[in-house]
């Protein structure tokens, strides 16, 4: 808590991503692609970086993610330069809880726009987002026009995808029964992706490619019982709500949101966290959750593999 009340003597935080990273270089009139691969881990960017140590020179570094390290919260604090309490007090109606988690990132070109401006940067930026195989692939075949913009930012959603498949899939969970086995699988299908495409078709251009994420993920083995109002949110590494109760040995709690600038929509009150390799569940049909969710890969909690994130600068070799 005390990182979010001081500026000096502590990591980059997600609001100050693009700030520290991909500010600079555009002040400096270079042309940046900024790559956000949801939910990526920094043992499987070690892998990818392997494969792309031939096509650029790579300076890996760090920042932490926001808590939870959920989407909704870490990606449009890297998105916007402003925590989630800032996002709904400054554009309210960019900020909605209570929702999927993909309509409320629905607004995150809009929250670049105005943090450029604020920035004093040119606002002329490219936005994708790929969900779907094909628009990857749309996006690789013409990827060297996205070079004529001074800033593109490109959110990759596919180990995102990856995770939450695994959860669902028997066959995933047999191809992917381990950490080690699941960095396999993300590495097998990097080799084969439209997104190495894209890396290797923009590293015989003058541009700097910056790769990071918003959040890593980690394998939820120990289950743990959380009370409350059912309307709570109905992640696994978090909830926020009423009157919500877990063990203190597995779980942050979180009383005062607005100290870790958390909004909270009444009646809801509290947020709690999950920590190490917890995941919440009920007491109603406990045995069907606790049976159905260990041994997945899950975020939204406060771990090492959730927070500790790499971000990339890349340089095409000449």
């Amino acid at each position: 808590m005390s990182w979010l009340q001081r500026s000096e003597d502590r990591p980059i935080l997600s609001p100050e991503l693009l700030k520290e990273k991909v500010f600079p270089r555009l002040e400096k009139n270079e042309t940046v692609l900024f790559f956000l691969i949801d939910c990526m881990r920094y043992d499987q960017w070690l892998l990818f970086q392997s494969m792309l140590d031939d096509y650029y020179t790579i300076d890996t570094e760090f920042y932490y993610s926001i808590l939870p390290t959920a989407t909704p919260f870490s990606r449009n604090s890297i998105y916007s330069g402003l925590y989630p309490l800032e996002i709904q007090r400054r554009y309210p109606a960019l900020w909605q809880m209570g929702q999927d988690e993909t309509s409320l990132n629905r607004h995150e070109e809009e929250l670049l726009k105005k943090y450029l401006s604020r920035s004093q940067l040119s606002d002329q930026v490219k936005y994708e987002k790929i969900i779907q195989p094909e628009d990857g692939n749309r996006i690789a075949d013409k990827i060297s026009n996205y070079t004529q913009t001074p800033l593109t930012t490109i959110i990759y959603n596919f180990v995102d995808t990856l995770v939450h498949s695994r959860s669902d899939s028997e066959v995933l969970k047999q191809l992917a029964p381990d950490v080690s086995a699941f960095r396999s699988l993300t590495e097998t299908w990097f080799q084969h992706s439209s997104l190495f495409r894209m890396f290797k078709e923009l590293a015989k251009e003058d541009v700097t490619v910056v790769v990071s994420t918003d959040h890593g993920s980690v394998r939820a083995m120990r289950d743990t019982k959380v009370f409350g109002d059912r309307d709570a949110a109905t992640n696994l590494r978090y909830k926020y709500g009423r009157n919500l109760k877990a063990q203190d040995s597995a779980a942050m709690f979180i009383e005062k949101p607005h100290l870790y600038q958390l909004p909270v929509d009444p009646p809801a009150n509290t947020y709690i966290i999950a920590k190490e390799d917890y995941f919440f569940v009920y007491p109603t049909n406990y045995n069907k959750f606790q049976n159905r969710y260990k041994d997945t890969f899950q975020h939204g909690g406060a771990s090492m593999q959730e927070m500790i994130l790499p971000v990339a600068t890349m340089v095409p070799r000449r």
